[in-house]
């Protein structure tokens, strides 16, 4: 099968960082595997050399190996291409289905799929905006603070994971989701002033829709229950509830009655004492005037 060259820069690893495969993700492993398997069963029947199949979907030979060796994850765009080029009439491009199941770290899928059963999620982070409220932007901007620092791949994977979360405000029908931020958390440039500014209008987006609620707790209260750290806890349609906060079962999710009657107590508290929905969106507005 002859394809004509593509006349552009092919893409290599360097164009797409973020996408490797987690050595020590079993499911993801077998999934990708399988997935590059089928590609380069595929490209061999037609007859393409790997080289030749790259220069028509755009990327680079190496990249097109790491692929069918399931070292690499696909993009979309790549399955999508590969099954135009090799004639699969869909099947290729139907593969993103799997793939997309293990796009995102191991841990990440696991609380995505947490969230996106629960009814209710009463979420509370006294050291940054939470991360399903955090913009692309914001979200960059706080990875690349960590230390020891991310490679650039991690904070591109990681990004798009956070953002990949945000599908819990999309449902339908929709969880009732409330947060409460703390002041300095919504004054801090994280990613510059620009990014700021993207995040402030973001929450002020998301405060306008019926199910999610927004409180902001002042740097000037002087009772604040919330000193233990963060509080997640998350209901599900059948009764059932998880939560987790670093001072109950070292962090680790717990479902146990008595232990969830604690994080509710603390996060009623917490919300008691932070402004109401109403007066936090005037306080955001007026941040965001000031920024």
């Amino acid at each position: 099968m002859s394809v004509e060259a593509d006349a552009g820069r092919l893409k290599t690893e360097a164009d797409e960082p973020g996408w490797e495969v987690d050595p020590d993700d079993e499911w993801g492993v077998a999934v990708i595997a399988t997935v590059g398997r089928q590609l380069k069963l595929r490209r061999e029947a037609v007859g393409m050399r790997a080289a030749e199949f790259g220069r028509a979907v755009g990327y680079g030979e190496d990249l097109v190996y790491k692929i069918e060796g399931g070292k690499r994850i696909p993009r979309q765009e790549y399955l999508d291409k590969a099954d135009e080029v090799l004639g699969a009439g869909g099947l290729i491009a139907a593969t993103w289905e799997d793939v997309q199941k293990v796009r995102y770290p191991r841990k990440v899928r696991a609380l995505r799929e947490m969230e996106a059963k629960a009814v209710e999620l009463q979420l509370y982070d006294p050291l940054n905006i939470h991360g399903l409220l955090q913009t692309a932007e914001y979200a960059r901007g706080l990875l690349l603070m960590r230390r020891p620092a991310y490679a650039a791949d991690e904070v591109e994977r990681f990004t798009a994971a956070r953002v990949a979360r945000k599908t819990v405000f999309e449902r339908d029908p929709a969880p009732e989701v409330s947060f409460v931020l703390e002041e300095w958390t919504l004054r801090r440039p994280l990613g510059g002033r620009t990014a700021l500014r993207l995040q402030l209008e973001h929450l002020l987006e998301l405060g306008q829709l019926r199910n999610v609620e927004l409180q902001v707790m002042p740097m000037d209260r002087e009772e604040h229950a919330g000193v233990d750290g963060g509080i997640e806890v998350l209901k599900f349609a059948d009764g059932s509830a998880v939560g987790r906060s670093p001072v109950v079962a070292s962090g680790r999710p717990v479902s146990e009655p008595r232990q969830l009657r604690i994080l509710e107590l603390r996060y009623g508290i917490i919300r008691a004492q932070a402004l109401t929905p109403r007066e936090s969106t005037a306080f955001i507005e007026q941040l965001l005037g000031e920024t």
